[in-house]
């Protein structure tokens, strides 16, 4: 005797029928997961953790150079933040190496900055990326001295 009960199906899924999800947590089994596929983070969005993770560094007072910090000035003007600047990065496979170029407030220990620098990019990287860091060279290309104000209160202060 067949059971022709139509209720019963045993077609297999097809791909558009497929939900991909990362699963909770090792181990855990979530219905409907695949536990393959790539995932690709590019060097912009490595790029935007290392200087978010830089930010609210003590002792850093901006991220670029001269010119860089110049066009940030104007980006900011208009409400486009860019969270790059002063950061290069090379992603391999072996990890990510980062050149950071910033502006230092003066009367903090520069190799103290540097190195609270490094520690963080690394430790943001690994955990939000879940790359490894292989470098972080921090070139410092200005200080900026107390009373000095900020680039934006320069920028606005009249010509004489």
């Amino acid at each position: 005797m067949s059971d022709t009960n139509p209720s019963t199906s045993t077609s297999t899924p097809t791909p558009a029928d497929v939900t991909r999800v990362a699963p909770a947590s090792a181990g855990t089994v979530v219905p409907g997961a695949l536990a393959e596929g790539d995932t690709t983070v590019t060097d912009g969005v490595i790029g935007k953790v290392a200087g978010l993770a830089v930010r609210d560094i003590p002792g850093v007072h901006a991220l670029g150079g001269g010119a860089a910090r110049v066009i940030g000035q104007l980006r900011d003007r208009i409400g486009q933040t860019d969270l790059t600047q002063g950061i290069s990065v090379d992603a391999q496979e072996a990890g990510v190496s980062f050149q950071v170029t910033l502006v230092a407030e003066y009367g903090v220990p520069l190799q103290d900055v540097a190195a609270d620098v490094r520690a963080a990019i690394s430790d943001a990287v690994t955990e939000l990326v879940g790359r490894p860091v292989t470098r972080v060279d921090v070139t410092v290309a200005d200080i900026v001295l107390p009373g000095e104000g900020s680039d934006d209160e320069a920028a606005e202060a009249p010509a004489v």
